[in-house]
């Protein structure tokens, strides 16, 4: 291989794209290089060790104590290595000590797959950890499988759970962090398709999530572990060719550090500035050659230098002096003191020229900035009491909020997942507004999103915009630096455009959007949907006449939480319900029903016999096909009875349903002939959907309180939303999984409790 080869130049099928969804699955061993094997024997004497030279204060006996737990626990099962299990838990704990965390949360990662993996419950961890304990494994316990969700559904709701606790106390993530480094350090033990799976949701989901808590060292180790299974070839080739300019790159930055250290001396410094030098992490370089499209040679902060110093004062005191020693080039300098990003990083960045001709990036921070640089969110449990600074602590996790709220706008539970992918991208661009306040947002945001990120209401009424002083259209890129002026309509009908759900990048704008067509245009959204439908359906041949659309669509119904056909057009209309990705399922749904017998079930439809095997009996009937009527929700516990409907079997009512109590009341001797007494059996373990609304006075917290309710009572979530309602009260609607009545009326009491609330009732989902 040339040593001076241009990885620019090679094509692009060859290298991947920078999340790659194609690249190859394996590759020559002679070209690829190995991942570094990890010290994976670790120990409870490292951990103890590593706490008794730590100046922070441990209660050693409480972890010790876990660690017994979980080894018991854990005993005989082990890892894809081979290796014992228990060395995992280590591991993570060994992890978070480096990064400073609490006794309850080393406790926790040596516990977190107890729950999950053993006959350990949550009870047993309360009772012997506490409640701090309990509540952090579960956080990072994993929902059980659930029959209605796809695998992408589920990992979606696994997230959506993470979020929730997360909102709720920061250390669940940073355990879950934590945890996905140590699987990624031995992924290489695990099959090449589960490599490559774990891989793209690490670098998908995991990463951004570090990059937005600021925990550089973690976010950059997984995004080059991701990328090395994700695209071999380029992480062999870039990894190759500074390996070949290592000694050149060392003496490089030692020859700036000296002359950079000696020009210190001539100055007064309350405590001598510290200077460190580095080289970007594989996969940074891979971004800037393939995404910006440039040469190796032309990343000019390949190489950086970091100064350390002791006040914000001195660090612009540095700047002047490095740009007194070194020409800077035009357009590199970045103030990140005065405007921090959005994850909290502060510092100054210069790229400079020095003799040699090479240009190489100067980072220039105060002390208490390098530890947020470094630890991120970590270092509040690091050098700070706990989790003191509750305020701060609000604010960096505001972003965890708008997440769980845009999400809720979508009929779609993989919502979620699409959103971290695009608004917690690494890549930020801050915009200012006339008036001076800077707007940060991701990469590629137009002037529509920058529009959102000030106000809703400025959002909706946008019809023009200005960057710079210069009119722009409203699918304009934005960049950073930019001053942009939002121009509004005076019109107080106006509302945003249909086509702006294509234009914009942040799902937050989009979340926007898609609320104001549901609430305001809900005649137009049914034909604009119902149009969509039938166009995707002539596309891909799905002929079905219009009078059996509401059988084929009955599974997505329950899926996007619509009541009727024209609920379901609604949501299509205003885009909580993507086309793309219900259509490859329900083609494969009509290409099953019209090659199979004539006489097999639809998939929603349960078979029923008096064997025992079902949870429902049904007196004198045997052999026949049940499903749950979706006007009343019936529970195991509920009351039923069954109607015998013409050619789909019985259908499941509770005695209170109104479309029952309307037949009795008309004691129609033919329609009563239809309804047969149908019981529970005393074992039952149905899980079913079932929806409630809750009624409270609107409050900031609201919903997360009611959410952190449902994440206690471990009941899966399908779908969500809130609105605020005309008297001024708020509505929290949820369609969840849940085995019986009993289960459901111990969540209304817990519902029921939250401050606010003034009415909790079951509807039809």
């Amino acid at each position: 291989m040339n040593d001076d080869m241009n990885i620019s130049n090679i094509p692009h099928h060859e290298v991947g794209v920078p999340i790659p969804d194609t690249a190859e699955q394996s590759a020559p061993e002679e070209y690829l290089s190995e991942i570094p094997d990890y010290d994976d024997n670790f120990t409870i004497e490292m951990i103890i060790q590593k706490i008794l030279t730590d100046d922070k204060q441990y209660d050693l006996s409480k972890i010790i104590s876990a660690y017994e737990f979980a080894a018991k626990a854990h005993e005989g099962q082990k890892r894809s290595s081979g290796q014992a299990y228990i060395i995992h838990p280590l591991a993570v704990a060994y992890i978070l000590l480096e990064f400073g965390m609490d006794t309850d949360t080393i406790c926790a990662a040596l516990l977190h797959d107890v729950v999950e993996d053993t006959d350990a419950t949550l009870d047993d961890l309360k009772k012997r950890f506490g409640q701090d304990v309990a509540m952090l494994v579960d956080g990072v316990t994993k929902l059980g499988k659930m029959p209605v969700f796809t695998k992408e559904e589920q990992q979606a709701e696994n997230i959506r759970k993470i979020l929730l606790a997360m909102s709720q106390d920061i250390r669940v993530m940073i355990i879950k962090l934590a945890d996905r480094l140590h699987n990624m350090r031995t992924l290489k033990y695990r099959p090449i398709e589960k490599q490559r799976n774990t891989a793209l949701e690490t670098m998908n989901i995991y990463a951004p999530i570090a990059h937005r808590l600021g925990i550089r060292a973690i976010k950059e180790e997984l995004e080059d572990l991701s990328f090395h299974y994700l695209d071999p070839y380029a992480y062999s080739e870039i990894e190759h060719i500074l390996e070949n300019k290592k000694e050149e790159r060392e003496e490089f930055i030692e020859t700036i550090k000296a002359r950079i250290s000696q020009r210190f001396k001539t100055e007064e410094f309350a405590v001598p500035p510290q200077i460190d030098g580095r080289v970007k992490s594989i996969y940074s370089i891979y971004k800037k050659v393939f995404v910006h499209h440039k040469n190796i040679e032309e990343i000019y902060d390949k190489y950086a230098v970091r100064i350390i110093v002791t006040t914000i004062a001195e660090c612009y005191n540095v700047l002047g002096l490095i740009h007194d020693m070194f020409r800077p080039l035009p357009n590199r300098f970045k103030d990140y003191i005065s405007t921090p990003k959005a994850n909290m990083y502060q510092s100054l960045h210069t790229t400079v020229l020095g003799k040699e001709g090479i240009p190489f990036e100067v980072q220039i921070r105060t002390w208490d900035m390098h530890e947020t640089a470094e630890y991120g969110i970590a270092a509040h449990w690091k050098y700070k009491e706990g989790i003191q600074g509750k305020d701060k602590m609000e604010q960096r996790l505001a972003w965890v909020r708008q997440v769980i709220e845009a999400q809720q706008t979508s009929d779609d539970v993989e919502e979620i997942v699409r959103i971290i992918k695009t608004d917690l991208a690494p890549e930020d661009i801050v915009v200012m507004t006339p008036k001076g306040m800077s707007i940060c947002l991701p990469i590629n945001s137009t002037v529509i999103d920058f529009a959102y990120r000030i106000h809703t209401e400025i959002g909706h009424k946008t019809v023009g915009a200005k960057v710079d002083g210069r009119i722009v259209p409203l699918d304009y890129k934005l960049q950073t630096g930019q001053i942009c002026e939002i121009i509004t309509s005076k019109d107080p009908e106006k509302g945003p455009n249909r086509a702006w759900l294509n234009i914009v990048q942040t799902n937050e704008a989009r979340s926007k959007i898609r609320s104001w067509f549901k609430k305001e245009r809900r005649d137009e959204n049914i034909i604009e949907g119902k149009a969509a439908l039938e166009r995707e359906f002539k596309r891909h041949r799905i002929n079905l006449p219009e009078s059996e659309y509401e059988d084929f669509l009955s599974d997505d119904f329950k899926r996007h939480n619509c009541e009727t056909l024209d609920d379901f057009y609604a949501s299509i209309g205003y885009g909580g319900i993507l086309l793309s990705k219900i259509i490859p399922r329900l083609k494969d749904k009509y290409e099953k029903i019209h090659s199979a017998d004539e006489e097999t079930p639809t998939p929603n439809i349960i078979k029923a016999k008096t064997t025992g095997r079902s949870s429902i009996i049904l007196d004198e009937i045997d052999d026949m096909l049940v499903k749950f009527a979706q006007c009343c929700n019936p529970l195991p516990g509920d009351d039923i009875v069954g109607f015998i409907t013409r050619g789909h079997g019985i259908s499941v009512h509770t005695v209170q349903c109104t479309n029952y109590k309307a037949v009795i009341a008309r004691n129609d001797p033919e329609e009563m002939s239809r309804w047969v007494e149908i019981q529970w059996t005393e074992n039952s373990n149905t899980q079913l959907q079932t929806s409630f609304e809750v009624t409270a006075i609107d409050r900031v917290g609201l919903v997360y309180d009611i959410s952190a309710v449902l994440l206690e009572a471990r009941v899966p979530i399908v779908h969500s939303a809130s609105r605020v309602l005309k008297n001024g009260n708020a509505l929290f609607e949820s369609t969840i999984v849940i085995s019986s009545t009993e289960q459901l009326n111990n969540l209304f009491e817990k519902l029921r409790k939250i401050k606010g609330v003034i009415s909790v009732e079951r509807s039809a989902i």
